[in-house]
């Protein structure tokens, strides 16, 4: 495994203390790496490398068109096993699996919180926006033990520094108290994802996950607490998740949730991760397989008129059903070009979150 070449950029570019003039330092050496299992139920199968980040706050590439400069990624892997998931091309940095290895073994930056306290704490800092579940979810099934993220998030309140999550997790339920509280002092904006409400489709392209269901209940509990959470519809996935009557469940259910806005976005399918899914799609629904060849074609993204038409379709519905397309709080924080430019680092690089 690459411990030793992760340098600032494999995870964002250095943090605000800043990479030496004369090169980038290492993000961890091999020696502070400590790896454990446990044999508990939830934690079967999985792998955690505990590290101690040297820096935590990365920004953005400047070719991306993300409305954020700045993120948090407290782990790296992801136990939630979406097997589209963007980010398990950033798997392959570590010469780890970007498949199965991507869902079990999980860096853990074990000093996050205090990382960020110091970085936040710098004269360099100007408290800009930082964005968190922008690479892998920040409450997947590993914050159950670690619990970093009240930590981060405390960190982020006494600056009063404004900060978005995007998640999957039901565990964000869990740190309610602290949202409220940064909330008070600073611009919260909670998004929750969920592309649709078919659990069959779940439960083979989301497995790790909690269930559509309960995700919604989750925006139900955080409106309900005066946080407001948008959902981010996504994916969308062509051909499976896309039919009219499942696009008119999901919006209705996200409407019933009182999510403050729904934001669709279209399955996209970057190098890494498109390899991991055709896989899935041959053995679950071997007769898309060329459908998605001829879709996916072009790139990484499906064809601008079909992104339109969804769009188009949602924002309908969601006007039908008494919510807005897109407003204010988190979900203004993840909308993207229908079609942004893929992406062609020359190294490693902190992949933006769509």
């Amino acid at each position: 495994m690459r411990w030793d070449n992760l340098t600032g950029k494999a995870d964002g570019a250095g943090g605000t203390n800043g990479a030496a003039a004369d090169g980038p330092a290492a993000l961890f050496g091999a020696d502070a790496v400590v790896t454990r299992t446990f044999d508990t139920p939830e934690f079967r199968g999985i792998t955690f490398h505990e590290v101690r980040a040297r820096s935590i706050l990365n920004r953005v590439p400047g070719a991306s068109r993300m409305p954020f400069e700045w993120t948090v990624n407290p782990y790296r892997g992801c136990s939630h096993a979406c097997v589209y998931c963007f980010a398990r091309k950033t798997h392959s940095y570590l010469d780890l699996d970007t498949g199965i290895g991507f869902d079990s073994q999980i860096v853990v930056k074990t000093n996050a919180p205090d990382l960020l306290r110091r970085e936040l704490a710098s004269r360099r800092w100007t408290g800009a926006h930082v964005a968190m579940g922008t690479n892998v979810d920040c409450y997947q099934r590993a914050e159950g033990r670690y619990r970093l993220m009240p930590g981060i998030i405390e960190a982020l309140r006494e600056r009063a520094n404004p900060f978005s999550i995007l998640t999957k997790g039901t565990l964000i339920l869990r740190d309610l108290p602290l949202l409220q509280e940064a909330s008070a002092v600073a611009d919260v904006g909670i998004s929750v994802s969920v592309g649709f409400t078919d659990t069959a489709l779940w439960r083979t392209v989301e497995p790790g996950t909690p269930s559509p269901g309960a995700r919604l209940q989750a925006v139900r509990t955080l409106t309900g607490a005066g946080i407001e959470c948008g959902v981010l519809m996504a994916p969308v996935v062509p051909f499976l998740g896309d039919s009219p009557e499942q696009l008119r469940a999901t919006v209705r259910a996200i409407a019933e949730s009182g999510a403050t806005s729904v934001t669709p976005l279209v399955l996209h399918l970057r190098p890494g991760a498109r390899e991991w899914f055709t896989s899935w799609l041959g053995e679950h629904h071997p007769h898309l397989v060329e459908r998605y060849e001829r879709m996916y074609a072009g790139g990484s993204y499906a064809p601008t008129w079909y992104q339109r038409a969804i769009t188009r379709q949602v924002h309908e519905l969601a006007t039908e059903f008494g919510i807005g397309p897109g407003g204010r709080g988190a979900a203004r924080r993840t909308v993207v070009p229908e079609r942004p430019a893929d992406p062609a680092p020359a190294g490693p690089a902190q992949l933006s979150l769509l």
